[in-house]
């Protein structure tokens, strides 16, 4: 067994969520926020057979886009009252960040 942990943009979740679950995958999603750009992410949880995990990443791929977005640095110590705006630097943002760790037991526990 495989617990897989991806970590998507939270504007690629919903789709990929929809997918996983049309494949058959149980998905536990968990909203989480990025140290960069403080934006928001959706971590994804799934439990699966060796087998699955090819399938599984392949559908994380197709679902999870990479985008470009301008951010602004911050200001530069400005020396004797003087300031000059930073300029926005162009950032990759998006695709995925995948784990796959191996599990001992994986259990589901129903009433």
């Amino acid at each position: 067994m495989k617990l897989i942990i991806a970590v998507v943009q939270r504007q690629d979740a919903g789709d990929l969520i929809e997918a996983l679950t049309a494949a058959g995958h149980r998905v536990t999603r968990i909203s989480s926020e990025g140290g960069f750009l403080r934006e928001g992410n959706v971590t994804l949880l799934i439990a699966a057979e060796d087998y699955q995990v090819d399938p599984i990443l392949k559908i994380v791929r197709e679902h999870c886009y990479t985008r470009t977005r301008y951010v602004s640095p911050l200001p530069p110590v400005a020396e004797s009252g003087e300031f000059y705006p930073p300029t926005p630097v162009e950032v990759q943002v998006g695709g995925a960040t995948v784990f796959v760790v191996r599990a001992a037991d994986v259990r589901r526990l129903t009433p």
